[in-house]
């Protein structure tokens, strides 16, 4: 028996990897967040290794970590984040962040 080879394969080649483009491009996080974790925080990962899906949780950051974010992202950004606006916690992601820090730039 042969196997035939599927006229479709080519196209759904191209949207798999048009699919793989959009999840890299959702997992780029801002240069300056990334600089604010590893540099003012001493969050021991590589930027590289740091998603949008990464959790806080997963780099050893606790509720007052968060807050320590919070208070150098103001600092550093020149942002006010309102109480209601921020809620971050452990099992945030750094996407969760990334979106909040730029809701309130």
């Amino acid at each position: 028996m042969t196997q035939q080879a599927d006229p479709d394969a080519g196209r759904n080649a191209g949207r798999d990897a048009e699919r793989d483009v959009g999840r890299d491009v959702e997992r780029t996080l801002p240069e300056p967040l990334v600089a604010l974790l590893t540099g003012h925080l001493d969050v021991e990962v590589t930027p590289e290794r740091l998603t949008a899906e990464t959790t806080f949780e997963s780099l050893g950051m606790d509720s007052l970590s968060l807050m320590e974010l919070v208070v150098a992202a103001e600092q550093e950004f020149g942002i006010v984040l309102a109480e209601g606006e921020l809620d971050l916690f452990p099992d945030s992601t750094l996407g969760d962040a990334a979106r909040a820090f730029e809701h309130a730039a």
